[in-house]
């Protein structure tokens, strides 16, 4: 076992990082069919700011307007030993609905034989007291489409001519960008950190040259592909450039993706979700095994509101 590994049960003899799977795989539909039918004020979503894979599902609830359905809480940005926890402070909070102390409670509850790492997002349902779901995969689908009834919103991020496309590009993102700085950043061998490193940078360099000539991922409207991928970029110049040594370049420095980085930041309601105090104080002060000294940089100073010119694309 690698002793000094950030997640030694998730870390091989090699030094890679290796993600473990999602506990909890069950979804909420609009009929009803899969025993968790959607409803008004039934579902909460214990999240983190920091965390881009929670931040996916926070988008979500933004843009299809359920922040009056599906209600949530933020936890403490600050993880140690014991896992999330729920505490009073800017930005997060007591838990109102279990009065839970750590989110492991929320998984015990669910499965007392849980030993796995416990993760955000995961919803709670109010009635059968147990997570439906702690898939951020899911969890944005679940909200595209099974609460519709009761939202006024009627954009489609997984529209069905696009699904296998979507599918694809999506697991190219996650493999070498999303969960690509992780890899880096977690390596605890020099050939392991390159090999994720160049990875991750041919990946963004592809990325750049597809936007060159169109204002999305697939055209002139966003998809759930492209919050995906925003989650990431958002916390790239901030945290992996520096924390996570991911620093051949920086998004500033592409011309495309830092303009459909500010695009995407623009479009309303999404600044609400990108709290960038709790994801520098989460990476930099949590990660003690990389930054030892638990100082969190003052930078960078990034302009996100300038005009960014991408609505000529189509």
């Amino acid at each position: 076992m690698i002793v000094d590994a950030q997640f030694p049960d998730e870390q091989t003899a090699e030094g890679e990082f290796k993600r473990q799977g999602d506990a909890f795989r069950s979804w909420v539909t609009a009929d009803g069919s899969s025993g968790y039918p959607a409803a008004s004020g039934r579902y909460h979503l214990y999240v983190s700011w920091a965390c881009p894979w929670a931040h996916r599902t926070i988008i979500v609830r933004k843009l299809m307007r359920l922040e009056a359905v599906i209600g949530m809480t933020v936890v403490d940005p600050i993880r140690d030993e014991r896992g999330w926890a729920f505490r009073e402070g800017p930005g997060h909070s007591l838990d109102p609905i279990n009065g839970f102390q750590f989110l492991s409670e929320a998984y015990r509850l669910t499965d007392s034989r849980y030993r796995g790492r416990v993760t955000v997002p995961a919803l709670w349902d109010t009635v059968t007291k147990r997570i439906v779901s702690n898939s951020d995969d899911d969890l944005m689908r679940m909200f595209n489409s099974a609460f519709n009834q009761f939202t006024e919103s009627r954009f489609d991020l997984y529209p069905e001519r696009l699904r296998r496309d979507i599918d694809d590009l999506n697991e190219f993102i996650y493999e070498n960008v999303n969960n690509g700085v992780y890899r880096a950043g977690f390596a605890t061998s020099q050939r392991v950190y390159e090999k994720a490193a160049h990875r991750l940078f041919d990946a963004l360099d592809q990325l750049d040259t597809r936007l060159k000539s169109r204002r999305y991922l697939f055209g002139p409207e966003f998809v759930e592909t492209d919050w995906r991928l925003f989650v990431t970029l958002i916390r790239f110049d901030a945290v992996y450039h520096g924390h996570f040594k991911c620093n051949i370049r920086r998004i500033i420095d592409y011309p495309n993706l830092f303009g459909y980085l500010r695009d995407l930041y623009q479009i309303d309601g999404i600044a609400e979700t990108v709290n960038l105090d709790h994801i520098k104080r989460h990476y930099y002060i949590t990660h003690d095994d990389i930054n030892p000294t638990r100082i969190v940089p003052v930078g960078p100073h990034l302009d996100l509101t300038a005009p960014h010119g991408r609505e000529r694309l189509s």
